[in-house]
């Protein structure tokens, strides 16, 4: 991912737990900006962790509008959002910074409901690029549904 949360490639199993999101053009490439734009992405997440990561992507964007400035394209978004979004400009307003994304995320799939997943994050301090890695517990429900979601893919279960 890039800095803005851009995604530039996905395994096959990304896939299948997030779908498709090299899909997107223009700002929605951003999941932070996607969050506050579009409700159906929230539908990923438990509803229960939907406060903290409106935090956390606000002030991710806090983070790169300040260190890469005003005409940055992290600015551009910034502004979009400010226009766009009544949540996004009330958790803009309380000027966080640093709140990073717990160890452990949750998601929620369509197929095989909850899975609770380890998140390593690799950074390319060159060309500020994330690799993301999520793993299960070994023996675990969501490392049982992780392997269900390697063999089913993106097909749907009848």
């Amino acid at each position: 991912m890039t800095e803005l949360g851009e995604t530039l490639r996905q395994s096959p199993l990304g896939v299948a737990l997030t779908g498709d999101t090299t899909r997107y053009t223009g700002p929605a490439r951003s999941i932070g900006y996607r969050w506050f734009t579009d409700p159906e992405v929230r539908q990923l997440y438990p509803t229960e962790d939907h406060p903290f990561l409106s935090r956390v992507f606000a002030s991710g964007l806090r983070e790169i509008v300040t260190l890469r400035g005003s005409g940055s394209r992290a600015a551009h978004f910034a502004d979009l959002l400010l226009a766009q979004s009544a949540e996004f400009r009330s958790v803009w307003d309380d000027h966080e910074v640093g709140i990073r994304p717990h160890e452990v995320k949750r998601f929620i799939h369509p197929e095989v409901g909850l899975l609770e997943l380890s998140c390593q994050t690799l950074l390319d301090p060159y060309q500020s690029h994330h690799l993301l890695v999520y793993t299960a517990v070994p023996g675990s429900e969501s490392y049982e549904k992780l392997q269900l979601l390697s063999v089913i893919g993106t097909q749907a279960l009848r």
